[in-house]
This record gives C-alpha cells, structure tokens and sequence, in this order.
C-alpha cells in the first residue's frame, strides 16, 4: 500500500514534523482515497441511536484541528474523534514535546492543547458532508479563568456540527486540569453542559474522557457523578503520567503523558473497574495500547462497547486499521460469538 510507504518514510523525521507531515499527507489523500469498503456486519456496533460500522475509532490527538477526519474514514476506521479544541486558539507547550519510545512501542507527549480554537474546527466540521461518524474532543485554554465557562463555550460552538462530544478534563499536560475529576468540581461542569444541552434541545451524546491514575475512591465518585448527570458514556482512559520500571528508552524519564503498549493493561484494568460499577446502561470507549485485534477484543471483554487507538497508528502505519479488524473478526469466531456486542462483557 503507497500511503503504508510513505508513512514509513516519515516516521524518519521528528516526531512533530512526522505528525505535520502526516496530516499533510491525509489531506492530499482525501482527494485520490476511495471510500472504505463495507465492513463485515458483524463489526457493526449500535449506541447512541447510530450505528459504527466498526467499533475501531481514531482517539483524539491526531486530528486536533479536524482537518481529515474524512480521510481517516477511507481507511477505514468505524469513527473518527477530532480535537482536542479549545475555544481560543493556543500554542500549547515549548518544543521538544512529543517523544518516540521506539523500544517500547510507547509515546509520551506534553503537548498542551496545541489547537487553531474552536472557530477554525468549527469551519473545517461545518464544510464537511455529515458522512461517516466524527467526534469532537473539547478541553479548556490553559490561562482561562474559567474553565467550566471554556467547556460550555466549546460545547455549544462545536456540539451541532458533530455527531459527540468529549469533555476532556483528563490530559496531564493542562496543569490543575485533572482537579476537574473531582467530585464537586466535576458535577458542576457536567451540570453546566447537560443545562446547556437542554436549553438547545439537542440530544448529542456526552461523554467524559478520565485518567488512568485514579484510586478507587476517585473512580467510585467519577461514577456516581456520572450515572447521576445523564451523560451517555466514558471513554477510558487518557494518558498516564506513571513511569513502568519496564521501560527502556532513553526518553522514559520525559514529562507528560505515556501512550502505547505499556498503558494497555492499565488502561484495561481500569476498563474493567468502571464497567463493574456503572453496569450495562452506560456505554464505555476502551482506549489505551492497542496494537492487534487481540487487544480490540481484549477491550470488548472488559467491557468496551467501542475502542479508539492512535499511538499503534503513528509507529505502524495506517495499514494497521484494517489488519485489526480481521484478526478481531478470527477473535469473535474462536470464541464464538456472532458479533463484536455479543463479546462485550457487561
């Protein structure tokens, strides 16, 4: 496949430019990519009144501007989450920010919500047609005063042009943003955002996007919060700021959130802790280190109605997408379950 080729080429250069390079490449590829082909029906996925053709979605982070979340479509993704935007545009943090940990299949970033705001996003997602299913991920600007304000702000510019929305509040490179995850803190913000979809009449699907550092106690809340609220879903988990003494690269010691291989069972067991205490009426995005079909299916197990991957994409190439899917597809047929919601352990 050309697009595997090129990618391999410019995974060469840092990985900032490599990202830039990327998105470069996507956008000249959303013109000569034919659209995905149909997937097989029993990847097929219903929640929130739609249903994914397959529940392998792109984690935000890679499209922050939603500039090709179409693009990424045509590979062959079953949704695409764009983001994270924040109502100002801002620069984020001071490069070098985003590191390779080649020996441990691994990412770690302080990129810092490095984002064109939510007028560029809101453009880009207004110009496109509203084909395939495309998320917005919204989070704060770092000097605002206000930042339930900010996600309130961000929701309403961004909610009707998308087909969800993410409440981000779990990066560990914003700094006092993950205070949001507390109790009182974070009923008030998910207050301020399910008034302000009621007083549009909008029923878009909220979802709350959580660390994977948190104690028992915290999840224990975050849920309580959560169920109480009338959000649709969470997506679980974020990066982690935790250091495995496995690691090997060089890099290991960087500040910022660790992404890839060594967040997979962390990130799962975390999976698995929030779909016991939040039941079966919640849906659950399962995220962190997946590389395989084996991991999708690992996720389905511990409750994931759907799974998003982006640091597997970026040091193996967009080839990834559909090798997933058809080992995913011998996964279900192993153990013998005719589709991905029946695998779904709730």
């Amino acid at each position: 496949m050309l697009i595997d080729a090129t990618a391999s080429i410019i995974r060469l250069l840092p990985p900032e430019t490599a990202h830039r390079a990327t998105i470069d490449l996507m956008r000249v590829g959303s013109l000569v990519l034919p659209s995905a082909r149909p997937d097989d029906l029993r990847l097929a996925v219903s929640v929130f009144g739609r249903t994914f053709p397959n529940p392998i979605g792109l984690a935000a982070g890679f499209d922050k501007d939603a500039e090709v979340p179409d693009t990424m479509l045509k590979l062959g993704f079953g949704f695409v989450e764009c983001g994270t935007v924040t109502p100002r545009p801002q620069t984020g943090n001071p490069r070098p920010r985003l590191f390779r940990l080649n020996e441990d299949g691994a990412v770690i970033n302080r990129m810092g919500f490095n984002n064109r705001g939510m007028e560029a996003a809101a453009k880009r997602l207004a110009a496109r047609p509203r084909n395939g299913i495309v998320g917005i991920n919204i989070g704060a600007n770092k000097d605002s005063p206000d930042r339930p304000a900010d996600y309130r702000e961000a929701f309403a510019r961004l909610s009707p042009l998308a087909d969800y929305v993410t409440v981000n509040i779990s990066s560990p490179n914003t700094p006092g943003l993950r205070g949001l995850q507390n109790r009182d803190e974070l009923q008030h913000l998910l207050d301020l955002l399910t008034n302000a979809r009621a007083t549009a009449n909008s029923r878009i699907p909220l979802l709350l996007k959580i660390a994977p550092d948190l104690n028992e106690h915290a999840v224990d809340d975050i849920v309580a919060v959560v169920l109480s609220s009338g959000i649709e879903g969470m997506i679980v988990s974020n990066t982690t700021i935790a250091r495995p003494a496995s690691l090997k690269s060089a890099y290991a010691s960087q500040s910022g959130g660790l992404s890839g291989a060594p967040l997979f069972a962390p990130s799962t067991a975390m999976l698995k802790a929030v779909r016991a205490r939040a039941g079966a009426g919640l849906v659950l995005i399962g995220v962190g280190g997946i590389s395989s079909g084996e991991h999708a299916y690992e996720k389905l197990r511990a409750g994931a109605d759907l799974v998003q991957l982006y640091t597997a994409l970026a040091l193996r190439g967009p080839g990834l997408v559909a090798r997933i899917k058809k080992e995913l597809l011998a996964c279900l047929a192993c153990d013998g379950f005719a589709s991905v919601v029946e695998a779904v352990r709730r």
